[in-house]
């Protein structure tokens, strides 16, 4: 491992935000942030229809209220990651919440379709604000058995919110709290939002990279118009059919990635060549530092993230249009029929931890991926008329499915962040976060090719659970390029010794 990834030496300017104890406060304020994320990427599925006829829009505005969030936040995870080694990952995170609650605000009270979406586009920036540091603030600020505990509930909270946003989207509207309809989706984060803030600076230590490393510009440039490129005609292709402009940003965008790519090895080079002559300065700082990619766990690790995250969203996707539309359920039914998932993946993501003491990281990946294989098998049978009679027979495999996801969100994460060095922790989870965003924007358009190229709903479903059960099965064969021993197996052995001990946070 190079000496840019080594973890057990912490530099002296982070011994403090890497001590093995952290305040008690902390998980629930950043899981917090975590949770209002993933809800937000999936109650507004529940609120389209009632938001449309609201506000009198067509169904070009109403995409972007989707888009507009997924697009700022894929965009602008990088920089942010950038932005909490610089300033403080506490003090980034705390303005993230803060925007974000007020652009929840801003939603629950848009006049208009057009307020609406600049009020998601604000969203999506600032829980691109705090996505990184939450993860960066986790690596940091635990360490063995406390830091398996960490990231395992970190998985639970994300899965939550995206298992569960549909229903709970479903209950708010249903409910129709003080005549507010869908704009209760919104507004429920006003609550929350306001409850974390005062704990913040109480409950989060600060951490931040020695030596106040430079925001790099032209990397920020490249990166943001590299990924916007990307991920928007991932987002509109599906819908619009895939026009002459779609291939072009995707060539454009896939072009600058290259350019950026080339742009951050070089700096990295300068960067290495300025501190070993102890003659250092920010404006030789890389926005991506690429010896992270030497590390086998990271760069492996990262290929098992993308594959994961292909699925999940375009899963999420294609379940709710096959029970909305091939079963006539509506969005509250809908939202029902994932507890099943929800059931499934509490069950495994609340002893992962302890699943992962015991099988090593590696094992706990490929057990989740094939029970999520498994699940969507079962799902198949059930499109295809080996079981007919109703919702209830899908019940089974979206539990093993369930099962599957819950063992393996928390150690595809903490696999790729275990072995990089405190100082380069935001840099790394802003690559992380960014991996998860594209890798859900892709997986949406690929499978949309599978589902709507087929005629019939069932077989469209049948077709795209098949896909992604293969899906998963690369995911398999992925984890055998981790090493083994990967980094979070030597805290997974103390977490397993020290399991039943309370946990901090």
């Amino acid at each position: 491992m190079s000496t840019a990834l080594n973890a057990r030496r912490p530099a002296p300017a982070e011994t403090e935000a890497t001590a093995p104890t952290a305040p008690k406060g902390l998980l629930p304020v950043v899981l917090t942030a975590t949770f209002m994320t993933a809800l937000d990427i999936f109650v507004v599925n529940v609120a389209l229809p009632s938001l449309q006829g609201d506000l009198g829009t067509g169904p070009a505005a109403v995409q972007w209220v989707m888009a507009g969030f997924s697009l700022a936040l894929a965009a602008g995870l990088v920089t942010a990651g950038r932005l909490g080694d610089r300033y403080g990952r506490r003090r980034v995170f705390g303005l993230g919440l803060a925007l974000f609650t007020l652009a929840s605000a801003a939603c629950g009270l848009a006049p208009t379709a057009a307020a609406l979406v600049g009020a998601r586009v604000a969203q999506g920036l600032s829980a691109a604000l705090m996505g990184p540091q939450v993860l960066a603030i986790l690596r940091t600020a635990f360490s063995g058995a406390a830091q398996a505990r960490a990231f395992a509930r970190y998985g639970l909270t994300m899965g939550v919110g995206a298992v569960f946003g549909q229903l709970i989207g479903g209950l708010l509207i249903r409910a129709d709290l003080f005549g507010l309809g869908w704009r209760s989706c919104f507004l429920i984060n006003l609550p929350i939002g306001l409850a974390a803030l005062p704990l913040v600076r109480r409950s989060l230590p600060e951490s931040r990279a020695p030596q106040r490393p430079g925001l790099d510009p032209v990397g920020v440039l490249l990166v943001t118009t590299a990924l916007t490129g990307l991920v928007l005609p991932l987002i509109q292709g599906p819908q619009l059919h895939w026009p002459l402009w779609t291939g072009l940003c995707l060539g454009g965008s896939l072009a600058l990635l290259a350019v950026f790519a080339v742009h951050q090895h070089r700096t990295t080079a300068a960067a290495t060549a300025t501190t070993a002559a102890a003659t250092a300065t920010t404006a030789t700082t890389p926005l991506v530092d690429t010896r992270l990619f030497r590390d086998r766990a990271f760069s492996a690790g990262l290929l098992a993230q993308l594959a994961f995250w292909l699925g999940q969203g375009s899963f999420f996707l294609v379940l709710a249009l096959h029970l909305q539309f091939g079963r006539g359920l509506d969005a509250l039914g809908a939202g029902l029929v994932f507890t099943a998932i929800g059931l499934g993946y509490l069950i495994t993501s609340n002893t992962t931890h302890r699943v992962t003491a015991r099988l090593g990281e590696r094992r706990t990946i490929a057990l989740g991926g094939l029970l999520m294989a498994l699940g969507l098998g079962l799902l198949a049978l059930t499109a295809y008329g080996a079981a007919d009679g109703g919702v209830r027979w899908l019940a089974p495999g979206l539990f093993v499915d369930g099962l599957g996801m819950g063992l393996v969100i928390a150690p595809v994460t903490s696999v790729v962040l275990a072995g990089v060095e405190p100082r380069l922790a935001g840099s790394a989870a802003g690559v992380v976060s960014t991996v998860q965003q594209v890798g859900g924007a892709l997986g949406i358009a690929l499978i949309g090719l599978v589902y709507y190229g087929a005629g019939d709903p069932a077989a469209a479903f049948g077709r795209s659970v098949l896909a992604l059960a293969v899906l998963e099965l690369v995911l398999v064969g992925l984890v055998r390029f981790l090493p083994r021993g990967a980094h979070g197996a030597p805290g997974a052995a103390e977490a397993h010794r020290a399991h039943e001990a309370p946990h901090e946070g």
